[in-house]
């Protein structure tokens, strides 16, 4: 399954507090290591934000459950995807027998 992940910084408190927190995220960070199951296929950081975007591909939603709690200083959400092929392909299928169905 693949997941959307984004995620936003929490609200901190001073500027002390912010790169404090900056600090630990980096630190944090650097020593991560991405289990065997869970494919990074894109990560991004918004321009100018402290956030942003990971396509993630991933068998166990737990290791994404993980990884999201990792780093308590952001908010983060994981949304499942698929690729707009299968989503055309699944609604074209939907729309053909809802279009079958008698009118009542």
């Amino acid at each position: 399954m693949k997941y959307m992940i984004s995620w936003w910084e929490r609200p901190q408190g001073s500027a002390i507090e912010y790169e404090n927190a900056q600090k630990r995220i980096l630190e944090v960070f650097r020593q991560w290591k991405a289990p065997e199951n869970f494919k990074i296929e894109l990560f991004v950081v918004r321009v100018g934000d402290w956030g942003g975007y990971m396509l993630a591909d991933c068998d166990d939603p737990l290791t994404v459950h993980k990884f999201c709690s990792m780093l308590p200083a952001f908010e983060f959400q994981a949304r499942p995807v698929i690729p707009v092929e299968d989503a055309v392909r699944g609604e074209l299928e939907v729309i053909a027998w809802r279009d079958g169905l008698a009118s009542a």
